[in-house]
């Protein structure tokens, strides 16, 4: 009995995880942020619009993993309702969430930390913003790798 639940369990765990773990990371980072280019405000009101940018930067692996639980819901059926997933399927599904959910976590940490340095760039030579963005989006990088890598790895698993 216990045995047909396991898929639809291990679907909704990697669906869930995808979606906690890189918005976890994206709110740490986007707060860090914020932290930082609040300090700098306070000195200077008129760079707020600099540093909005790169506050933003990092909640954008937040939206991937979300991007992420809907897709592995929805190609599954749950989305649907359906909860009729071999333990293989479920496992696979899980195994395809596991990119977004490291990845998208690490990357928005890391990136929040990139964007903070940028917001002590911008402090200092705000002529430079776009150079910190730019080293801010290098690490979106791997927050988009992640996330094709996990809908290329949620289309693959097969239905039936």
């Amino acid at each position: 009995m216990f045995v047909n639940y396991i898929g639809p369990a291990l679907t909704l765990l990697g669906a869930a995880l995808a979606a906690i773990l890189p918005g976890m990371g994206s709110a740490v980072a986007v707060g860090r942020v914020g932290e930082a280019a609040a300090g700098v405000v306070t000195e200077d009101p008129d760079k707020f619009g600099k540093l909005l940018i790169l506050q933003a930067l990092p909640g954008t692996q937040g939206i991937y993993g979300l991007l992420s639980w809907f897709l592995i819901m929805n190609f599954s059926g749950m989305l649907g309702g359906n909860i009729d997933l071999s333990w293989q399927q479920g496992a696979l599904y899980f195994l395809a969430s596991l990119p977004i959910t490291v990845v998208g976590y690490g990357s928005a940490v890391k990136q929040g930390r990139v964007s903070e340095a940028g917001c002590a760039l911008v402090a200092k030579r705000p002529e430079h913003q776009v150079k910190a963005i730019i080293m801010a989006a290098m690490v979106e990088t791997y927050a988009i790798l992640a996330l094709l890598a996990t809908v290329l790895g949620t289309m693959a698993v097969p239905t039936s």
